[in-house]
Parts: C-alpha cells; structure tokens; sequence
C-alpha cells in the first residue's frame, strides 16, 4: 500500500496521511457504545496499520477515563519507538474541579499520568483537548514551554479550538517567546465543512498541521446510515452515541448516496471515498481513523491508494459546500481584490455559489 507522508505543520515531523485513532480501545466508563478493542485486538490493528505505513497512533486520557492509553501501552510493547505516540489531555476526568482544564496544576500531572499509562517516557505529540475559558493562555503556554524543554513531550498542539482561540494561543506563545503548537485536531467530513470557514485557512496562512478526527462523521458516512433504512444497534449511529450534531439529515442523507453512488463506480465502500476525497483538501495533514474490526481497518487504510476523478471531486465539493458567509460572501459581491492566499480556496467556491445563485434571481 502506498502511504504519503506529509510535514506535521511547521515542524521537521513527517506523519502518515492516515492515523490510527484509539477511541474504539476499552469500553468504560461511558465509551461503552464506542468502544471494545482490548489488548490483543489493539496489537492486531497496530500491525494491520504499521505494515500499511501509518505512523501516527492517536489517544487520550479522556477515552475509557485512561484505559485506552493503558491499553495502548501495553499493545505497543517495543514497537513504542518506531512510530509517533500522540495524546490529549485537559477533559474532565473527575468531580475535583482541578481535574480539568488548561492550567499548569492540571496539565502537568495529566502528562505524567498519561506517561505512566503509555508506559513510556515521553510523549511525541500532545494536544490540549479543547479550549480553557478559565485559565489564562500565558498559564497554559508556560506550562506546555515546560513539559517540552523538560522531555516529556515532544511537540504541542490543540483541538477543538475556533479560529481566534488558535491564532490567540500562536500569537501570545510568538510574543512571549514560547513554544508554539505545531497541529489542531479539527473536526470535518464532507458533511460538515465548517473548518473550511476559519480553522483551515488558519491551517495554511500559519502553517499548522490539522489532523482530522471523526472523517467519516463518527459512522455517519460509511453507508450503514441509508434514507429509509432502520440504522443497525451495532454501529455508533444506531446505539444512540451522541456525535456528530447534525443540522440537516436530508443533506447528509444526500451525501451519502453521492458516496455510495462514487463507491458502486469504483467498486469500494462509500467510506472509503469518503476519505480518499477528504484527505487532499486544502490544509489537511492526516485523517485520524479508528476500527473495531480488522476489515474496517483495511478498508479505511485503503483510501489511501484510491485516486477519484477531477469530476468526482468536483461533484463531492459542490454536493457538500457550506453556505457562504460574511466577510466571505462580501468579498465576492463586493468584488474585493487581493484575496488572501489561504482564502482563495475556499473563496472560489463561494464565488462559484454566489454567481448560481444571482443568476437564478435574474432569470
């Protein structure tokens, strides 16, 4: 299978354009509806994705309340060092209201926590899990400047964050001479294209990594979820787990048979054209995947070699493009020059929407 590997940001981290996510390994402690992989299993997709050239193994202590990351340890064994351990970190994992969040108190010990459960001794990749209203940023930035020129951790980045949030956490780590984060880890399927608004041109005018988590919408776009078709108990949209928040189900519904109808062309499941679409959009470092069964992980894996038409492109894009909205649609109707690099992107098809939809008023 043919991997591409591609700069983790600005750093010099070369990562696979898929990563293993480990949100199916445990089972407790309210991931019961996601998860089951135990130590034997998580083995088994470890080799199933090294041998396939992934190098990204992603985790967090909120997943299983840490038993994905005792499981991780524990399933990597030797191999720990020959690929790229991420985790996260800043959830609640308690009813003490200093189990949370992005201070120093917090982070450090959730670091070391993490360390013990990974059974390892540093952590090459680790992401604040979301944003802190709370603690001040300068707090949160010293604390991750420590834990990297400590060893502990390797590099740094975060998720979940809107655009101001990541480009106030860069700006105040630039002018208070501080390590920077290197990646976000952003929501975005075809689905939900929301990132493309301000977190993926963020991505490129700041040359951050963006790592993708749920690509496939948390099971909604892999093809189990038909119009008109009862969801099946097994899967994460049939048993009621609560992700992803969907605006418009007819949409999505659309979506799905648009993914179906590409898969039926190319003889493969509709998740993996889901990916193999998602993968080469603007911005987009590596796509985060996570199975219980070998065979999802093959097929997700397999995304990686399936090389869509310049028309099925064109057909997803315009399928699934988010509504134009201000300043974006402005700069359109305004006929603004000087369109910023990182915009271009996605402003042009915005330009592409906004110009169908006057015509239609006209005609």
């Amino acid at each position: 299978m043919s991997m591409q590997y591609r700069p983790l940001g600005q750093s010099g981290l070369m990562v696979s354009t898929m990563t293993l996510g480990t949100v199916p390994f445990g089972g407790s402690n309210g991931f019961e509806k996601a998860a089951s992989v135990d130590v034997k299993g998580a083995k088994r997709l470890f080799d199933i994705a090294f041998e396939a050239g992934v190098n990204l193994v992603d985790t967090a202590d909120l997943y299983s309340l840490g038993q994905a990351e005792e499981i991780v340890g524990k399933a990597l064994g030797s191999k720990r060092n020959d690929i790229i351990l991420a985790s996260k970190g800043r959830s609640p994992l308690g009813d003490d209201p200093n189990a949370t969040g992005a201070s120093r108190y917090h982070l450090i010990r959730a670091v070391e926590a993490s360390l013990k459960r990974l059974g390892t001794d540093h952590i090459d990749l680790y992401q604040l899990h979301n944003w802190d209203g709370v603690t001040p940023i300068e707090e949160t930035l010293e604390a991750m400047h420590q834990l990297v020129t400590s060893g502990k951790v390797r590099y740094w980045g975060t998720s979940n964050y809107t655009g101001w949030q990541m480009m106030k956490t860069l700006g105040k780590a630039e002018a208070n001479r501080l390590i920077k984060p290197v990646s976000q880890q952003i929501y975005y399927t075809p689905e939900a294209r929301e990132a493309e608004y301000e977190l993926m041109p963020l991505a490129l005018d700041q040359n951050v990594g963006s790592l993708i988590w749920g690509p496939l919408g948390e099971g909604l776009l892999t093809g189990k979820v038909r119009r008109g078709q009862a969801t099946t108990p097994e899967t994460r949209q049939g048993n009621g787990w609560p992700e992803p928040y969907i605006h418009d189900m007819e949409r999505a519904y659309d979506i799905i048979e648009a993914l179906v109808a590409i898969g039926e062309a190319h003889d493969c499941s509709p998740a993996r054209v889901c990916l193999a679409w998602l993968k080469d959009r603007p911005g987009v470092t590596s796509l985060i995947v996570g199975a219980r069964s070998e065979a999802h992980l093959r097929d997700n894996l397999a995304a990686s070699e399936l090389t869509l038409s310049e028309e099925e492109h064109r057909r997803l894009e315009r399928l699934t493009r988010p509504a134009p909205q201000y300043p974006y649609w402005h700069r359109v109707v305004a006929g603004m020059d000087r369109i910023d690099p990182a915009e271009k992107p996605f402003i042009d098809a915005y330009r592409e929407t906004i110009d169908n939809r006057q015509d239609d008023r006209s005609a």
